[in-house]
């Protein structure tokens, strides 16, 4: 499979991990999150699994890295892995916790692995808010030689009129947010291709910890109701931080959309994942 070319890592006052309060505003409403965020596809948790490496004393460990409600981390536990999570959020790993996952509260860079090993690290949206260096070498740090890290984000690839009917109401009521810049930005393809960069970069900044990190890509797709799809909104992004009144506004805006469009619609995802193995020579 092909690995990373070289990037140019951004520009380090706009990398995600220096606004880390916007991802610990997300447990303002955990259950949500947990109800209303996608999920991974089973191929890409099956792909990870079968490239682990296995001891015969032990079960497979995997260490979850903003493990959030333990969403990516309860689909690593249904494939027979003994799973860990970490998050900086209480409230978000509240129901991980009542679901019967361990999970404890830190930042990954600064947690306590307390002699601990794993055969996986992995992060589902969440290692952008990890700075990307730092978050690697802890990684390498806590990872058994040929264990793996792999970061994952699931990127919407929206066709041209459901990007334009969504444009149109971030346009009218929130013109300067990011959600507008969004919905409005042509889609490429992989939308997410700068956060890999920035995954790749800090995996390489290690040294020679991990080998040559590759690009790992799965597609699919999800139809959403009207209601399943202003469940999940209010849990993206800098909606978690709107006064509820423009919230109220902005998804009556996108109901109206739905609601042209059918009542429903079909959003293509790319789940991709930039993935590294653990030298030998830890």
């Amino acid at each position: 499979m092909p690995t990373l070319p070289p990037e140019h890592p951004s520009a380090p006052d706009t990398a995600p991990h220096r606004h880390r309060q916007v991802a610990e505003s997300y447990g303002t409403d955990a259950e949500r999150y947990d109800r209303a965020r996608p999920r991974y596809p089973q191929a890409l948790v099956d792909r990870v699994v079968a490239a682990l490496p296995r001891t015969a004393a032990a079960g497979t460990a995997v260490l979850d890295v903003g493990c959030g409600t333990g969403i990516l981390a309860r689909q690593f536990a249904a494939a027979g892995c003994d799973v860990l999570g970490v998050d900086t959020d209480a409230r978000m790993t509240g129901p991980a916790r009542r679901l019967g996952l361990e999970a404890e509260v830190a930042a990954f860079e600064t947690w306590d692995p307390a002699g601990r090993t794993f055969d996986a690290v992995v992060s589902g949206q969440a290692w952008h808010w990890v700075d990307p260096a730092a978050g690697a070498g802890k990684a390498a740090r806590v990872l058994r030689p040929g264990g793996l890290l792999a970061t994952i984000w699931n990127a919407a690839q929206p066709t041209p009129e459901l990007a334009a009917a969504f444009a149109a109401v971030y346009r009218s009521l929130l013109p300067d947010s990011l959600a507008a810049r969004q919905w409005t930005t042509p889609t490429t393809g992989d939308a997410y291709a700068a956060l890999c960069d920035q995954a790749a970069h800090g995996i390489r900044a290690t040294g020679g910890a991990f080998d040559a990190p590759e690009r790992w890509r799965f597609d699919w797709e999800h139809t959403y109701t009207r209601d399943a799809w202003l469940d999940q909104v209010p849990t993206t992004g800098d909606h978690t931080r709107l006064p509820p009144a423009q919230l109220e506004e902005l998804l009556s805006g996108i109901g109206a959309a739905i609601d042209a469009m059918g009542g429903s619609f079909t959003l293509r995802y790319a789940t991709v994942a930039v993935v590294a193995r653990r030298t030998d020579t830890a």
